[in-house]
C-alpha cells in the first residue's frame, strides 16, 4: 500500500468526494484507511458506569484506499505515487510534479 499514516489525501469518490484530510490509521489487511473528517458515522452508546454519559458518539469510519489519492505538496491537487531509488534508499515521488512526498 502506497499511502501511509500522516499523509494528506483527497477523497475522489463517494459521499465525501472532494474532501481532504490527514490519514489517521491504515488497515493493511483490508486495504482501508481512516481519514480525518471523512466518513463520519454515529453510534448510540450506553453508559457502562456511573461516571460515563450515554448519548450519540460520532467517529470517522474506514474507507477503501482506492477511493483516496495523495495530495501533491506543490499544487495541492491529487496525484499518483511513484518510487525512485537514490543512494540505495527507496523514496516516494509524486507522479504529477516529481517532488518527494
Amino acid at each position: 500500500m502506497k499511502i501511509k499514516k500522516g499523509d494528506t489525501v483527497q477523497v475522489i469518490t463517494g459521499k465525501d468526494r472532494g474532501k481532504t484530510g490527514k490519514v489517521l490509521r491504515v488497515f493493511r489487511l483490508t486495504d482501508r484507511v481512516v481519514v480525518e473528517g471523512v466518513n463520519i458515522q454515529k453510534r448510540h452508546r450506553k453508559a457502562t458506569n456511573q461516571n460515563e454519559q450515554s448519548g450519540i458518539v460520532s467517529f470517522e469510519g474506514p474507507i477503501h484506499v482506492s477511493n483516496v489519492m495523495i495530495v501533491d505538496p506543490k499544487d495541492n491537487k491529487p496525484s499518483r505515487i511513484g518510487y525512485t531509488i537514490e543512494k540505495g534508499e527507496k523514496t516516494r515521488v509524486s507522479k504529477r510534479s516529481g517532488s518527494k512526498i
